[in-house]
């Protein structure tokens, strides 16, 4: 039977002081990517002390939330877990970061199944994870805090901001942190007020991952619902919910629980976190592709979304998925660009059932200082699909 968490923790905690003892007396062996130098101790998600180096400089990043949070806030990690459903960065991060971008970091393991021995020759100076990789695994903890310092930064369903903050300050990079959180804060006010006034406060809106024939909602509690929240977009009463830390699937008897006046729609193709190696894309094309096939499923083309052309096509590793700044910020400005530049067009209905849908403007400019994000390559709700 799995320890609770707090227990699995604490013992996590406690075998980091011991393995932090065992690096400082090292000079060779699996240890040699330990600490050296100057060091600090810092709080780790469960108010424990881990003692790391001041200035890390070979971090590892073993979860989606810390790439995308390390990538954020200028430090490149040497070694990552390659994104949920996919076998390489998730797809939003791979044109991310300062100089070498996040599709060029070496993956060593997916998310849930790190690679130990990759990890232990990258002889990192602290490793950073959390409850959205590496949950209720004793064993999988123990194992990489003998590597190096092992900071968990996170649950699970927890608060974007609450894991952002935590790597900032593994990272020594508070100050950065807290300003690209004041820039998160006023982008979603400004683009707040403006769907307010363009009428979407009193609406509804959900978030759909499909995969293979059966559909799964993203609730409040992941960071692509987070971010409705922040922007004031309200969810179905059937959505008005905290989830279990992970999309809820639903069956197709129940098809209509994912329902609402608009809809974003996408996938993470055929992969998943035991077999990554599937097949199958995870960007905004890809859910375009999976709504084609989801117009067939019963039930599916008489949703209100479906009827209305307001079903949006969306990049899966980014909505349907977990992340941190870099997600929040490009959802936010896919949300802008959808909804108020491109006035809410999206596809569905009779066009998508026989392939074709409205064409929508596109791209948005890259960073500001308010905080947005580049767009993504591929445009959100403006690819159609064609006919034939």
């Amino acid at each position: 039977m799995p320890l609770p968490r707090r227990q699995i923790l604490r013992a996590a905690a406690a075998s980091l002081v011991l393995s932090t003892a065992l690096l400082g007396g090292c000079s060779s062996g699996s240890h040699d990517g330990g600490v050296s130098g100057p060091t600090w101790t810092i709080k780790d998600v469960d108010d424990k002390d881990v003692t790391i180096p001041e200035r890390p400089e070979r971090v590892v990043t073993l979860s989606e939330p810390a790439t995308d949070s390390a990538l954020a806030l200028g430090v490149t990690p040497i070694g990552i877990v390659s994104g949920r459903g996919q076998s390489s960065v998730s797809n939003y991060l791979k044109d991310k970061g300062e100089g070498t971008k996040g599709q060029d970091i070496e993956i060593l393991g997916g998310v849930a199944n790190p690679d130990y021995e990759k990890i232990g020759a990258a002889k990192p100076d602290l490793i950073l994870v959390d409850g959205t990789s590496i949950n209720n695994n004793q064993e999988a903890l123990d194992k990489l805090a003998a590597i190096a310092p092992l900071v968990y930064t996170g649950y699970a369903g927890g608060k974007w901001k609450d894991n952002f903050s935590l790597v900032a300050t593994a990272l020594n990079k508070e100050a950065e942190g807290q300003k690209l959180l004041s820039g998160y804060d006023q982008r979603v006010k400004d683009v707040g007020g403006q769907l307010k006034k363009k009428g979407y406060g009193n609406k509804t809106f959900s978030i759909v991952r499909w995969q293979g024939s059966a559909p799964a909602l993203v609730l409040k509690e992941l960071p692509p619902g987070q971010a409705l929240t922040d922007l004031g977009l309200k969810r179905p009463k059937s959505q008005n919910r905290d989830g279990r830390g992970h999309s809820d699937p639903v069956s197709l008897e129940n098809i209509a629980t994912i329902d609402a006046d608009y809809m974003f729609f996408g996938t993470l193709g055929g992969s998943s976190v035991n077999n990554p190696d599937a097949g199958g894309a995870a960007d905004a094309q890809a859910g375009q592709e999976s709504l084609a096939g989801a117009m067939s499923t019963p039930g599916f083309s008489a949703l209100t979304a479906v009827k209305d052309k307001h079903v949006f096509p969306v990049d899966g590793s980014l909505w349907t998925s977990t992340g941190g700044y870099y997600l929040m910020n490009t959802i936010v400005d896919e949300v802008s660009e959808i909804l108020i530049d491109q006035d809410g067009k999206g596809s569905g209905g009779a066009g998508a059932s026989n392939g074709g849908a409205d064409q929508g403007d596109s791209g948005r400019s890259g960073e500001d200082g308010a905080g947005s994000t580049q767009a993504p390559a591929q445009t959100p709700g403006s690819n159609v699909i064609q006919q034939g």
